[in-house]
């Protein structure tokens, strides 16, 4: 059984452990911790506890696939939708939160939900504490400074830097015995600043990640100018997503790129780009539907499964 590690957050990691899971039972997900908006954000600002949205979205990715994993992975979605406090809120984010505000050990806790849905795999979050995303963009009315994962994602311009803060934020142990003993280890898609880039933002988690012998997967986003949820600037081509990627982690090897084919519009230059970090490009068609900015999870199952050999779940 190959032991597979994938990073990111929201929505695109949400879709790779939904393909992933058709390939190995043996995942953890490693989710950001920043989340600054909706339900995560109240939810943060009342208690002093991690952002649950992205960590919710990631367990219910990985919820057995039975009537029990299903309808509470239906639950775990749940929006609530009144005139109230209660407004907005995932019922997911609520349960998560409440075993935290008991002083549950926030991984404890997401093991304890992940027994409840009896989950494929494990959910860990990237960090012991919240963090908050701070990036410098250039725009055409000058420099500016954008702090909050729900800002960075939406900013117009061209990033110029990006921290997380605190800096050099503590790693969970569990993490890096993940990615010590994995033999694959994927990140993205997702919004690039504010999902993908911040795991090389975590000293201990980045050099585990450099020490590991498991090879390595990028999954690109779907249009270079927008993540998955058709937001965020995040750059003009995927190059430069891999060139910034690169700039924050130049020992770091890639294998391969994973890429939509639609959105590669200078094969050479994009080469070229994943050369620098060791890989390969695979282009392919991975997107849902002509015009979607979401990947289809059929086809991703399909084109990590040819990666990652025929190894699968019987």
């Amino acid at each position: 059984m190959q032991k597979v590690v994938a990073l990111g957050g929201g929505h695109g990691l949400a879709a790779t452990l939904s393909a992933l899971r058709q390939i190995t039972s043996d995942i953890t997900a490693v989710v950001t911790v920043a989340d600054n908006g909706g339900s995560s954000g109240r939810l943060r600002e009342e208690f002093p506890i991690l952002p649950p949205g992205d960590l919710r979205m990631a367990l219910a990715a990985l919820c057995a696939d039975d009537e029990w994993g299903r309808t509470w992975a239906n639950i775990m979605q749940h929006r609530f939708e009144s005139d109230g406090p209660l407004n907005g809120h995932a019922m997911g984010n609520l349960l998560l939160a409440s075993l935290w505000n008991e002083n549950e050990d926030p991984v404890i806790g997401l093991d304890r939900v992940g027994q409840l849905l009896k989950v494929i795999g494990r959910v860990l979050p990237m960090a012991e504490t919240a963090l908050d995303i701070e990036g410098t963009f250039n725009t055409s009315t000058g420099r500016i400074v954008v702090r909050g994962q729900k800002e960075v994602a939406t900013a117009k311009g061209r990033i110029e830097s990006l921290r997380v803060i605190p800096e050099n934020p503590q790693a969970r142990l569990e993490v890096l015995t993940a990615i010590r003993v994995a033999d694959w280890i994927t990140m993205g898609p997702g919004s690039w600043f504010s999902s993908v880039m911040p795991h090389l933002m975590v000293p201990m988690q980045q050099d585990a990640l450099l020490r590991t012998k498991a090879k390595k997967i990028l999954i690109l986003n779907l249009d270079a100018t927008s993540s998955t949820t058709g937001e965020e600037f995040a750059g003009s081509t995927p190059e430069e997503h891999l060139e910034f990627f690169h700039s924050y982690a130049p020992e770091l090897k890639i294998d391969y790129c994973l890429v939509d084919s639609s959105v590669v519009r200078n094969s050479v230059a994009l080469d070229e780009a994943a050369a620098k970090m060791g890989g390969r490009v695979i282009a392919a068609d991975i997107r849902k539907a002509p015009g979607s900015v979401h990947h289809d999870v059929s086809k991703l199952t399909l084109h990590l499964g040819h990666i990652m050999g025929p190894k699968l779940v019987g």
